[in-house]
C-alpha cells in the first residue's frame, strides 16, 4: 500500500460521516448556529489540570 492509498482510506470515513451531517441538518431545518446556541457555554480555559485557571 502506498501512503496516498492509506490517507484515503483514513480520510474517506471522516468525508463520509460529515457529508451525512450535512444533509441531515438541511433535511430538518437546523443550521450550526442553532446547534451552538443549544450547546452548554464554552469550556472554560484550564491550564495543567487546573493549576492555571481563568473562571
Amino acid at each position: 500500500m502506498t501512503a496516498f492509498e492509506v490517507f484515503a482510506i483514513y480520510v474517506t470515513p471522516f468525508v463520509i460521516i460529515g457529508i451525512a451531517i450535512k444533509l441531515l441538518m438541511k433535511r430538518y431545518a437546523v443550521d450550526l448556529p442553532d446547534v451552538q446556541k443549544q450547546a452548554a457555554a464554552a469550556p472554560k480555559r484550564r491550564f495543567l489540570l487546573g493549576a492555571w485557571r481563568s473562571e
